[in-house]
């Protein structure tokens, strides 16, 4: 799986679940209903176009909410913990790590625990964070938790803590946002500086057009380049990443994450942002926990 370095990427239902203050069993997908045997016995016809993806709400204003950073945690061992991992980072140390790591590491995605018993724990752990990534983007994903010094308490674990922490704001006001806007919370991110400047257009020089302040910004889903494949390949051909006919196949290269982002302002307005001015509300974390011999790492919540 391909992240987005610097951003750390909570599981989408644990956060949900914190920021609408629902509980984490209320915040998960329902369970699939079990298929009924077929009644038919003529045969089924041919699969018709994939379901097309729904279309985004148009943009609308909505009422700005202002957003909190964290407060990094005041504890000179866990800044010399974040230190030691950093230092671990760059040398891409993966036994320095296996060290950092808690015997019991737990995984929590939205399907539930996923570290598997058998495994050690730096096994359970690259395979989180894709360590092994061949663009190098599992450690990119640690270089920035090692520069991460937010925290916040996970109420299922005592004494766990996870980060990156989520910025502080009105819950309730953003769950009437979500309905009055008819979008999802994947939508939208949050401001890391007091101000954000809006610009017209996608260029770095285009005119700034509005500057925001800490609040949350409805961020645009991207829609795909020209030419790009729809749905599933043609009848009848080859997937588009496929390698033509005798040569080996190749794995398609994932696109590089954009470094500008379209917004919608408070106004209705859209506009263009550098891509690192924002956080996504929906992210993956990192969590720790101390001990008689110092800070481990002590699970990692996200996934399927």
């Amino acid at each position: 799986m391909r992240r987005n370095p610097p951003i750390l990427i909570s599981s989408a239902a644990a956060l949900v679940a914190a920021v609408l203050g629902l509980s984490p069993a209320m915040a998960q997908p329902a369970p699939a209903k079990p298929q009924q045997p077929a009644k038919a016995t003529q045969p089924a016809p041919p699969p018709g176009p994939g379901p097309q993806a729904p279309q985004p709400a148009p943009p609308r204003p909505y009422k700005a909410i202002a957003v909190t950073p964290a407060t990094p945690l005041a504890d000179p061992s866990f800044e010399a913990f974040r230190k030691q991992l950093g230092e671990i980072v760059g040398r891409k140390d993966r036994t320095a790590l296996a060290g950092l790591l808690a015997q019991n590491f737990f995984w929590m995605a939205s399907q539930g625990e996923k570290a598997d018993r058998k495994k050690k724990p730096i096994d359970n752990f690259a395979t989180a964070v894709d360590l092994d990534a061949g663009d190098g983007s599992g450690w990119e994903v640690l270089a920035a938790a090692a520069g991460e010094a937010t925290l916040q308490p996970l109420p299922q674990r005592k004494g766990v803590l996870c980060a990156p922490a989520p910025p502080a704001f009105d819950a309730k006001a953003f769950d009437q946002l979500l309905k009055a806007s008819r979008t999802d919370v994947l939508e939208w991110a949050y401001a890391t500086k007091p101000s954000l400047e809006v610009r017209a257009g996608a260029a770095a020089d285009a005119p700034v057009a509005e500057t925001l302040g800490a609040i949350l910004v409805r961020v645009m889903p991207e829609p795909p380049p020209p030419g790009a494949p729809q749905g599933g390949p043609p009848s009848g051909g080859p997937p588009p990443s496929a390698s033509p006919p005798g040569q080996a196949a190749t794995t398609p290269v994932p696109p590089a994450p954009p470094t500008v982002l379209r917004i919608v302002t408070p106004a209705g307005k859209t506009g263009w942002i550098a891509a690192d001015s924002v956080q996504p509300l929906v992210f993956e974390q990192i969590c720790y926990a101390k001990d008689a011999g110092g800070w481990k790492i002590a699970g990692y919540l996200g996934g399927e």
